[in-house]
């Protein structure tokens, strides 16, 4: 019951921030004549981020809509500069709590879905204590381990009940790569959890 409570919360917030948006876009008249629209991407739900004071530019990373299914996980990491599946990257990430506020913060890319990124973020923060606090505000964590994306080597969890997409170019830098058995372990930890909610 309260998972369908966030979830509707998740989704009117998501409405009113793009609705927001546009107003500020119309008011603004910021869209240039002949300007190409970007198409219509049904797993996505944009995220009005762009808070003053450093945040991410509107439209670079939104909530992944997880009801129509899940992307086509698949590791492949490559070390070639650019954030492939499998490897944990540094981006901006939006509080659920006030989308237009956030923070840098390592995701795991997991899959590209069209020409943007499917993330979920990750934290060093121990949830293991605390599993039934996130799970009554849906909360869900899995441990991970250790991992050179973390300068101190902090042992860090994947959240899996937030899948988030993210525009290639607002990666800020590449941290390092997920294991194989790993990845492996989070995508049926997901599949999972999104089978059961």
């Amino acid at each position: 019951m309260a998972s369908i409570w966030q979830r509707s919360l998740r989704l009117l917030s998501s409405v009113l921030n793009d609705a927001i948006r546009q107003q500020r876009v119309k008011k603004s008249g910021s869209r240039a004549r002949g300007s190409k629209r970007q198409p219509h991407r049904s797993h996505h739900r944009t995220v009005a981020a762009g808070a003053p004071g450093g945040s991410s530019p509107a439209g670079t990373i939104g909530e992944y809509d997880t009801s129509r299914g899940l992307p086509a996980f698949r590791y492949d990491p490559q070390p070639d500069g650019d954030a492939d599946p499998g490897e944990v990257v540094w981006t901006w990430v939006p509080y659920e709590e006030d989308p237009t506020q956030g923070k840098d913060r390592p995701v795991l890319v997991l899959a590209r879905d069209a020409h943007r990124l499917v993330i979920a973020q990750l934290t060093s923060k121990d949830h293991d204590r605390d599993a039934a606090q996130e799970a009554r505000w849906g909360r869900y964590w899995m441990d991970i381990g250790t991992g050179a994306w973390d300068r101190q080597r902090r042992p860090s969890e994947v959240r899996l009940d937030r899948l988030l997409w993210v525009e290639p170019e607002a990666i800020r830098r590449e941290g390092a790569s997920l294991d194989a058995a790993m990845f492996a372990k989070v995508v049926r930890a997901l599949k999972a959890h999104h089978r059961a909610s």
